[in-house]
């Protein structure tokens, strides 16, 4: 136990030594400062000059917006048809079959959205063309699409006063080049050379210890892998994802991959504060999303070690922990751990059975991607957290009786509009969704669909409510796990959910760009005595209870018909 601790502290450690300097790297590149990935600017110049590009060109907030969603629809129409087709076209030499329609659509969203909620098995479900030229070419620029929008968020404030918000294509292609593609290569170096697959070979065959045959898949995993976790996608080339001995071989692997999902997202809000000269407000704000991580991760460590009651009760010791669901090699505590840093991020990859966590485990997995501000995912984590700053401004200025302000710029009814919106549109997908589905499953559960209602899920009572519960709430923090006792490629899941991620995608997006433009057009206010100050540890604290708040009332409910409800059944 006392190793698998030390293991979580050093993956701990390793990815803040790797974060903070990551993110004042990202802050310079992204102002125009010289860094020493200037050498890729020929390249890029090329990628300009192809594409009819002018990086110079200024955008506000509302161009900056059309140019994203605008490459975003065209991925999703190509990915659409490649995927449906996928069997007659080349790099398939397993022979597995094109997706049918509901299941493409659901997919193809899916990995344009940065969740990759696989409601297909991996190896067995996609070509090597889909995994290679659709998937790992969707984990960059999802991810490079994130990171663009925050940087945009970073550009409003950076100036006093302004309606230029950057330009959409350099802070996309610039992602690319110099942070997502030389850092997957490395990842992806160091996972081949501890075994992970990265040919393009098909099946392989052989005999297990029991004398059977089998036939193992294989293909250019390490590659995909890399990006998957670095852009916090999490889409897994093996259907087991992370708890695949190829896909996730031991643990130093498996540090490689948490280490890999974190930097970024921690790096960014670090960039933020350097990008507008503002490190003491990049610092709180770590601070508070680095409180929101322990308070989730500590009790998940402690469920996960304290073992199951009703096991306990059939007098079986349980001296590692509840390893129901957990791989060997790894262990209860590094599982835990794992899961609560792929729930506060969008990544969504799993190195063991969510389904088989404890109730409590499931409880923090759940809220920490329905608060979906703790780090998040490449970009949007900054994003969703900006949302619960100017709800926090609004109602510290209410409390003090003064016109709210943030970085020097009133925020007024418009702002606090969208804001609301923004916050309101989690629950409402959230909850109308598990609802809808609870009600079909209950009412209709004899339906002659080609997939009876009745057979969703496989466990009955406050588990299964849970794994519908957290099929929607994964779906909108595009996180992709899931709990997967629930029977989702059929066309109820894949449609809902799939209209679920487009919204939980671009809307949280939208909103905090369109409020950053809006502020930055309007006239700097000087900092003054009656000032709010935004990076103090109160203004912190203040922030935080918002969004404990916020998600209580909004969330709680939900919790307690669930796995709360689960976590008292049990024996004791």
């Amino acid at each position: 136990m006392n190793t698998e601790l030390l293991g979580i502290f050093a993956s701990f450690i390793i990815t803040l030594v790797i974060a903070i300097p990551l993110g004042k790297y990202l802050a310079k590149m992204f102002a125009g400062e010289r860094v020493w990935t200037d050498f890729m600017k020929p390249i890029e110049n090329g990628i300009y000059k192809l594409s009819g590009i002018n990086p110079n060109e200024p955008m506000n907030w509302k161009q900056f917006l059309k140019a994203m969603m605008t490459i975003n629809i065209l991925w999703l129409v190509y990915g659409f048809f490649v995927l449906m087709h996928q069997d007659k076209l080349p790099l398939n030499p397993d022979g597995n079959p094109g997706m049918t329609a509901d299941l493409s659509f659901n997919t193809i969203i899916s990995f344009v959205v940065n969740c990759n909620l696989q409601h297909y098995s991996g190896e067995s479900g996609a070509s090597y063309l889909a995994q290679h030229f659709i998937f790992m070419f969707l984990h960059f620029t999802s991810a490079a699409t994130g990171i663009a929008c925050a940087v945009a968020v970073f550009k409003a404030f950076k100036d006093k006063t302004t309606t230029n918000l950057g330009n959409f294509w350099e802070f996309f292609v610039k992602t690319i080049t110099r942070l997502l593609l030389p850092l997957s290569i490395v990842i992806a170096l160091i996972l081949t050379f501890n075994g992970t697959p990265a040919s393009y070979a098909g099946k392989d065959q052989f005999i297990t210890l029991q004398g059977d045959t089998a036939h193992v898949s294989r293909g250019p995993a390490a590659q995909m892998i890399a990006i998957k976790h670095l852009g916090t996608n999490g889409g897994g080339w093996f259907g087991a994802n992370s708890a695949h001995p190829l896909e996730n071989p031991n643990y130093l692997t498996n540090m490689t991959e948490i280490i890999s999902q974190m930097i970024i997202p921690m790096a960014m809000i670090l960039a933020f504060g350097y990008f507008i000269r503002r490190k003491k407000l990049g610092w709180v704000i770590f601070g508070v999303m680095m409180v929101g991580l322990l308070m989730l991760m500590i009790p998940s460590v402690s469920s996960e070690l304290g073992g199951n009651s009703a096991i306990a009760k059939m007098g079986v010791t349980q001296a590692t922990g509840a390893m129901e669901g957990k791989e060997v090699r790894f262990g209860p505590a590094a599982t835990a751990y794992w899961s609560t840093l792929t729930t506060i991020t969008s990544t969504g990859s799993v190195n063991g059975m969510h389904d088989s966590t404890m109730p409590l485990t499931g409880a923090w997995q759940l809220l920490a991607m329905m608060i979906n501000g703790f780090f998040g995912g490449c970009g949007v984590g900054i994003l969703n957290y900006f949302i619960y700053l100017i709800i926090a401004v609004f109602i510290s200025g209410l409390m003090v009786g003064r016109t709210p302000e943030f970085l020097g710029h009133k925020v007024e009814a418009r702002e606090v509009k969208i804001a609301a919106l923004i916050t309101l549109l989690s629950p409402l997908l959230i909850l109308a969704g598990t609802a809808a589905a609870a009600y079909v499953f209950t009412a209709y559960g004899s339906a002659d669909w080609a997939v009876k209602p009745s057979t969703w899920l496989n466990n009955p009572g406050y588990h299964g409510f849970s794994e519908m519960l957290y099929e929607y709430t994964s779906a909108n923090a595009n996180n992709g796990s899931g709990f997967e006792g629930l029977g989702d490629n059929n066309i109820w899941w894949n449609v809902t959910t799939g209209v679920v991620l487009i919204l939980g995608r671009f809307l949280p997006i939208i909103g905090p760009v369109a409020i950053a433009g809006l502020l930055a057009q309007k006239k700097f206010i000087p900092e003054s005595a009656g000032t709010l100050k935004v990076d103090t540890v109160t203004f912190g604290a203040m922030t935080f209870a918002v969004i404990l708040v916020l998600n209580a009332l909004s969330y709680f409910p939900a919790l307690a018909l669930g796995p709360l409800a689960e976590f008292f059944s049990m024996p004791k």
